[in-house]
């Protein structure tokens, strides 16, 4: 007989829903997508960034069809994690029910200030911390 696979519900959070977890969310589930049911959220709703999709498509995973979501379409939701991505969400993110509560701060990406070179590089290094804490 065999037994059913229990995936965990996790909710990444940052301060503007669209860099950082925009990378974390399909990292997640791409790479433990057998272990986690990801969703997402954001405390404040935004646009997805071109260059989180171009740094997300190196590694082959398509994001370009992402919508931003904000925390209050998962109030009704039961979470096993709930991870907040940056000190602004950790702050500012509502309770959650849920059986644990992580932290992991992330530098968002959208907030460097350089030539389009150098904000990629950013977005690639991020990402690189996202997959690097995920294993």
């Amino acid at each position: 007989m065999k037994s059913a696979v229990v995936k965990y519900k996790i909710l990444p959070t940052v301060k503007k829903e669209l860099d950082v977890r925009l990378q974390k969310f399909p990292i997640l589930r791409s790479l433990r997508g057998d272990i986690y049911d990801a969703f997402s959220a954001g405390t404040i709703a935004s646009k997805v960034n071109p260059y989180a999709i171009k740094v997300m498509a190196e590694i082959g995973i398509d994001i370009s069809g992402q919508r931003s979501k904000s925390i209050e379409e998962f109030r009704s939701f039961i979470f096993d994690y709930v991870v907040t991505a940056c000190k602004s969400a950790k702050g500012n993110c509502p309770f959650f029910l849920g059986k644990y509560v992580l932290h992991r701060s992330f530098k968002d990406p959208a907030d460097f200030e350089g030539s389009d070179m150098e904000k990629f590089e950013v977005f690639r290094n991020v990402k690189n911390e996202i997959k690097s804490w995920i294993f």
